[in-house]
């Protein structure tokens, strides 16, 4: 079968301006047809909309289906399905019916193809119930379902409850639609099939793509797993990678600094099986808004799988972070395991009083873009007023295209500490003054003696 899924997901839905997050690449893939005997129902749209032509191509696309699963199965077109897999039709209009059980003749699924005729609404549900009731889910086998449709439910319940009845037994739901009748809803697809629905959802524009469809459709069930898989990722330019985590399979390397690659030497030769890939990405642009933070994704495989991973969006906050002061310099020490002691020398340090630290953290709201501001943090202990201290920072201008937040992190402040108290309860004031540095203001001076008005 190949690879049957593929997909692609962040951990949150919004960052900051420079901000991280978390990536996943998912990647599930499942033996061939031949190592894992599969039933496999065609749900084949009849309603009175596929009239004409477009039934024609369908049966086609069918037929095309059909013998492409049972050459897979014993590399001979000899009238049998081998390998222990089975394909059944199931047609569906205003009500649904077994055109042909699950069988093996390739015979009888063409001549119940050829005897099926349009007419009627559509009943999409009545389709899927009728497609699961003629599986046996004991006899060990993988199962598939390939529903065709051309327009939306005409008739009976919404189909969703029972597809998803439907997935939670390991089933599998592939989804065709043809738009040129301009009926189909794709969204309505993407609720029914299988996920990633980039995976299990195909569009056909018009008839006569249905039978490339079909065919690929059916290339693909057929494959084996998946052998040699390189997977390059690269990201756009306003992102950078921050490091990879160990995959579940395979191994990953990050190429450059917006690029990567993921190799997996198998995936699902053996049974159905899964590998996923996280890492980290951070925002280096200068701009917020919803962006596609991936450039390209490109997939390879020895069995020649078509993968087309999602391309997901980051919505990047950009209010920007400034970090007033930065952290003390740090020292590395070693103790090898054969010391009882160390000595140091950990440079010059600036000497403070014993006593506690205050770090603040605050946000200047609405500043507007291209402006230095100028903060300053004052600091008095209560009840006396007493004045602990004061702080002044030029605040850099950002360059949004709107007023924005500024958020202005790590004030620090040693508090001086009585040394025979230092458990007592203290109480401080904050106070924040803020304002902009740079002005567009200008006035006219007249000059007595020229009588003329200069800008100062």
């Amino acid at each position: 079968m190949g690879v049957t899924s593929s997909n692609k997901l962040t951990n949150v839905s919004e960052t900051g301006c420079k901000g991280n997050f978390k990536v996943t690449l998912a990647l599930s893939a499942s033996p061939d047809i031949i190592n894992s005997p599969t039933d496999i129902v065609l749900i084949l749209d009849k309603s009175g909309s596929m009239a004409g032509v477009p039934f024609e191509s369908l049966k086609e696309g069918a037929r095309t289906f059909i013998d492409i699963i049972e050459k897979s199965t014993d590399g001979q077109q000899d009238g049998q399905i081998g390998a222990g897999s089975r394909i059944g039709i199931v047609g569906f209009s205003s009500t649904a019916t077994i055109e042909s059980p699950l069988t093996t003749s390739v015979a009888d699924l063409k001549n119940s193809l050829d005897l099926m005729v349009a007419g009627g609404a559509t009943n999409h549900q009545a389709a899927f119930q009728t497609a699961f009731d003629m599986m046996d889910l004991n006899n060990g086998k993988a199962k598939v379902m390939v529903m065709f449709t051309d327009g939306k439910t005409t008739e009976g319940p919404p189909a969703e409850p029972t597809t998803a009845m439907i997935r939670s037994k390991g089933i599998l739901i592939y989804c065709i639609g043809l738009s040129g009748t301009g009926g189909i809803e794709i969204t309505m697809l993407e609720s029914w099939a299988s996920q990633p629905s980039a995976s299990y959802v195909s569009i056909a524009p018009d008839p006569a793509d249905l039978e490339l469809i079909f065919a690929e459709l059916a290339a693909n069930i057929s494959r084996p797993g998946a052998t040699g898989i390189v997977i390059k990722e690269l990201l756009e330019d306003d992102f950078e990678l921050t490091g990879t985590y160990i995959p579940s399979k395979g191994t990953a390397e990050i190429t450059g600094k917006r690029s990567l690659e993921w190799k997996i030497d198998k995936l699902g030769t053996d049974s159905n099986e899964s590998a996923t890939l996280q890492f980290g990405v951070r925002h280096t642009g200068k701009t917020g808004g919803t962006k596609f933070f991936n450039k390209s994704v490109n997939y390879s495989d020895n069995e020649g799988n078509a993968v087309i991973f999602p391309n997901p969006t980051i919505d990047v906050k950009c209010d920007v972070v400034t970090v007033a002061e930065k952290c003390p310099k740090k020292r590395a020490v070693t103790l090898s395991s054969c010391e009882d002691f160390v000595t140091v020398d950990a440079g010059k340090v600036r000497l403070q009083s014993q006593g506690r630290i205050l770090q603040l953290d605050l946000t200047l709201t609405n500043v507007c873009p291209f402006k230095e501001v100028v903060m300053a943090v004052v600091i008095t202990e209560k009840p006396d007023n007493i004045k602990r201290g004061m702080k002044v920072f030029t605040i850099p201008p950002h360059t949004n295209s709107k007023c924005s937040d500024v958020k202005v992190k790590n004030v620090v402040f040693i508090l001086p500490d009585d040394c025979t108290d230092m458990c007592r309860t203290r109480k401080f004031d904050v106070q924040v003054l803020a304002h902009y540095a740079s002005t567009d203001y200008g006035c006219y001076l007249d000059d007595e003696e020229d009588g003329q008005s200069q800008l100062q």
